[in-house]
């Protein structure tokens, strides 16, 4: 039902590779300025979550971390119309008190797609509901792109003074909900606020659903040489770093997949595939990895928790990866994957791999 995007061969993406150190979070304070935070943040509404540790850490993850099942991440599929967000204690305790998140059912490059985040509303809309509602946005996309058909943005920041009913844009939009947006909508909900009492969400019938950690031991694979070479800190490093983060982007992404090409007795006919783990001979060693998967509707806030009880958790000189993955969205420029790896034997350093789709 929330899809994502099919590939295009008018879409590319770019990665942006750092490396840096940051400091040690304090768990009261998490942080939220420098990266990779700020990147974590960046993101919006995060589909999948991936750490990856060695095995012989993930009693430490299960003690600390997904011991706790008050720490799974709980959202609600409901179903309700535009308008019913605007009306009574709902509007009130979720959206002017409150926060929440909200994504509607639907493709943002061929349908109505409707987003709720930190008070903002926004609508992507095609353009006979565009005309139709007689508000005021912007075009959407790229001129030119073929097969796709002219798209709108209207954004409306439900938090603003001037969003009340009596008020011009207000009752603009409350009309547009009643005549255009008037059909039934299935939402994803999560709620980042106290749950007021009673609920408003409760009398829309909502489904309740948990992201479980899935747990995967003793993944045995070959691993490469984690630890950034050293050449990557001098002004002349950019392209054994370029190198680096390719290769090991490359096999962390095969771990998150559970591919067989990085398993110690893989033996493809190389005429089917030509991978081999990055290093030599010599420098691979033989070890066994854990993952650990979250999936459903997760707020950014979650992973960026997630990511300060990780480095709490762990021996400062383990390595480990962390990898968030956003739900597929048309946007030029938006963030839909995210990668931290913290090498081994380097406290507070970290490479950081930003995906982002550009069309």
């Amino acid at each position: 039902m929330f899809s994502f995007s099919a590939p295009s061969v008018y879409q590319s993406s770019k990665c942006f590779v750092t490396y840096g150190v940051m400091g040690h979070p304090d768990p009261q304070n998490l942080p939220s300025k420098g990266k990779p935070w700020t990147t974590l943040l960046a993101q919006d509404f995060v589909h999948k979550v991936d750490l990856i540790l060695p095995a012989e850490l993930v009693q430490l993850v299960k003690d600390k971390i997904i011991g706790d099942p008050s720490r799974a991440p709980v959202f609600y599929k409901v179903i309700m119309t535009v308008g019913q967000i605007l009306e009574g204690d709902f509007f009130t305790e979720y959206i002017k008190i409150g926060n929440i998140m909200m994504l509607s059912e639907g493709r943002i490059d061929s349908e109505n797609v409707f987003l709720l985040k930190e008070g903002m509303l926004t609508m992507y809309l095609d353009k006979e509901t565009y005309e139709r509602a007689g508000l005021v946005g912007k075009p959407h996309g790229v001129k030119g792109k073929r097969g796709l058909k002219p798209r709108w943005v209207v954004q409306f920041d439900l938090r603003s003074p001037s969003m009340l009913h009596g008020k011009k844009g207000f009752d603009r939009l409350a009309y547009a909900c009643k005549n255009v947006f008037n059909a039934p909508v299935t939402w994803l909900f999560y709620n980042l606020s106290k749950t007021p009492v009673p609920d408003p969400l409760s009398r829309h019938y909502p489904v309740k659903y948990t992201s479980h950690p899935k747990v995967s031991e003793d993944i045995s694979t070959k691993l490469p040489s984690l630890k950034p070479p050293i050449a990557i800190l001098s002004s002349q490093g950019q392209l054994e770093l370029d190198e680096f983060a390719t290769d090991i982007y490359e096999w962390l992404s095969l771990v998150r997949l559970e591919s067989p090409r990085i398993s110690i007795d893989d033996k493809i006919d190389p005429y089917l595939s030509n991978y081999a783990v990055p290093g030599t001979p010599d420098d691979l060693q033989e070890g066994k990895l854990c993952r650990v998967s979250w999936q459903g509707f997760i707020p950014p806030r979650w992973t960026r928790q997630t990511l300060a009880e990780v480095i709490l958790a762990l021996p400062a000189k383990s390595w480990f990866s962390l990898s968030t993955t956003t739900f597929a969205r048309d946007i030029v420029g938006d963030s839909t994957d995210c990668t931290i790896l913290r090498p081994p034997n380097s406290p507070g350093e970290y490479l950081l791999w930003d995906v982002r789709k550009q069309n």
